[in-house]
């Protein structure tokens, strides 16, 4: 092997080494943003709090009560 490909080869091996550390950095944890940050979660609370209180209401509901307590009244029955 030639001087020249030997220098190629070894620059490749280290642009290849320095890549990889950027990508991972110095402490092994990736640099890459792979989860939501504050705003998003503040988003998806009030999401979820807005959802289960619709849930709440539509469950607590007169109509929705008597469905639901006349299905839990025959399934203890036996009736079905």
């Amino acid at each position: 092997m030639g001087k020249a490909v030997r220098v190629r080869v070894r620059v490749r091996a280290w642009t290849w080494v320095l890549e990889g550390w950027a990508r991972v950095g110095p402490a092994g944890s990736r640099r890459r943003d792979a989860g939501m940050v504050t705003s998003e979660y503040a988003m998806g609370l009030i999401a979820a709090v807005g959802f289960a209180a619709l849930l709440y209401e539509v469950l607590t509901s007169g109509q929705v009560r008597g469905a639901l307590q006349d299905i839990v009244g025959r399934a203890l029955s036996g009736e079905f």
